[in-house]
């Protein structure tokens, strides 16, 4: 006997449409808790799984660079950026958790080096497609005067991702490979809760109003256009936009990437070598992202200069850097490193990344961009990943360090220098701003 014939109904999740606002922010925003969660969980367990498996240096290199972290992440990216623009914002969540929660069961029950190879690929192709859409949704549906607010949202559940995986995994060190598979199964939970919740998300209203044209339009026999990656890379606008931001995130990223995955290692080179002091240290560094991004990003964001406050994340980053390199290491030394560090990337490029590319660019083609700079930012870090635990090794924390401070000091001249004026403005104010008309069907 079913349960529709005992007059029962099984539960379907929330009624498509019913969470809006803040629950819809939080729902959306899961995918950066989810998405740093996995590259946190990877960098905790790399060691574990690198002698459980065998594996080389390079060999690490090469898993971290397929992550989420990395290449896996870029090619989602590329995948649900555009489709988010011609199915809509939705048509991503329905898909990409389920994706994730088959890749992060394989890293959960992983008895082969293939299956925790495969299982770290899916993850990050999932987190690739679902990230930029979030950003993309979260700002369409803020309200303007506190659009900062609501994007600061998705870097403050970045943000909790590590600092929850990060504390977990120094709870369970002593089980070993166990409490690896542990922290993966956690992350399965939040996927399964997060895509039941978002079954009940209503569609982004800014796309729908675009999809109500382009259908007009063919209604009465007007052909109509899919604008995407092509009309995205011919204007010269969205180009110029889009070497800024890559300026911005792409360099800052290709830091903090190498910093997600391969922290632990670094500060084992610096002289920490117990894996819970190395977890510590990252705990710190998150929670003080987290505080940061909530007291700096989402509470000042919206009502002082942008420019400004990029301008002190930035600097503080490279200062974080400098402590690292210049100065002679010790415990107080590695604190404060941890401290400086969080606060840059609570008030950094990331969070200014994901509400600058929200801003300058039209609703047809905005999550195709947010694809394209997670894209080239995610194969710059993947790059690095490849070599990085070698050159560290070889090389020491000072040569890696210069790379870092390097990349940096790019990362904060292009962004104080071409931030643009768009807080307090309505998206459609700033496309006619931008643009000359509203980019219509």
């Amino acid at each position: 006997m079913t349960a529709q014939s005992r007059g029962t109904t099984l539960p379907t999740g929330p009624r498509p449409g019913s969470v809006r606002g803040w629950k819809a922010t939080i729902a959306v925003a899961m995918s950066n808790y989810i998405e740093a969660g996995s590259i946190i969980a990877l960098a905790t367990s790399l060691t574990l799984w690198q002698e459980y498996f065998g594996f080389s240096n390079w060999m690490v290199g090469l898993v971290a660079a397929v992550s989420a972290n990395a290449f896996g992440a870029a090619v989602g990216a590329m995948i649900g950026g555009p489709l988010g623009d011609r199915y809509g914002r939705k048509f991503i969540y329905t898909y990409d958790l389920i994706l994730y929660m088959v890749g992060t069961l394989l890293v959960v029950f992983a008895g082969q080096a293939w299956m925790l190879v495969l299982g770290v690929i899916l993850t990050g192709i999932a987190v690739g497609a679902g990230v930029p859409v979030a950003w993309t949704y979260i700002a369409e549906q803020a309200p303007h005067a506190h659009r900062a607010r609501h994007v600061g949202t998705a870097q403050l559940a970045w943000s909790l991702g590590p600092a929850v995986v990060f504390a977990i995994a120094t709870a369970l060190v002593p089980l070993g490979l166990l409490g690896t598979r542990i922290v993966f199964a956690h992350l399965f939970v939040i996927a399964f809760i997060t895509w039941w919740v978002r079954r009940g998300l209503a569609e982004s209203s800014l796309w729908t109003e675009q999809k109500k044209k382009r259908d007009a339009a063919a209604a009465h026999g007007t052909p109509v256009r899919h604008r995407g990656l092509r009309e995205l890379l011919s204007h010269p606008r969205n180009i110029k936009a889009l070497l800024f931001l890559i300026g911005v995130y792409a360099l800052w990223n290709t830091v903090a990437g190498q910093m997600g995955i391969f922290m632990p290692r670094v500060y084992e080179t610096a002289g920490v070598a117990s894996a819970t002091g190395q977890n510590l240290l990252q705990v710190l560094l998150w929670t003080m992202t987290v505080v940061a991004t909530y007291f700096g990003f989402m509470l000042l964001g919206d009502r002082i200069d942008r420019r400004l406050l990029y301008g002190i994340g930035a600097v503080l980053g490279i200062l974080a850097w400098v402590l690292l390199v210049f100065v002679h290491v010790t415990t107080p030394l590695l604190i404060l490193f941890a401290v400086v560090w969080g606060v840059a990337a609570g008030i950094g490029a990331q969070a200014f990344y994901a509400l600058w590319t929200a801003e300058m660019f039209a609703t047809p083609y905005r999550a195709s961009a947010q694809g394209v700079v997670f894209f080239v930012a995610r194969i710059a870090v993947g790059v690095l990943s490849y070599f990085f635990p070698t050159l560290l090794a070889a090389q020491g924390v000072p040569f890696v360090g210069g790379i870092m401070i390097a990349l940096l000091v790019g990362a904060l001249l292009i962004g104080v220098i071409g931030a643009p004026d768009t807080r307090g403005k309505t998206l459609e104010q700033i496309e006619v701003e931008r643009y000359g008309h509203r980019v219509g069907a």
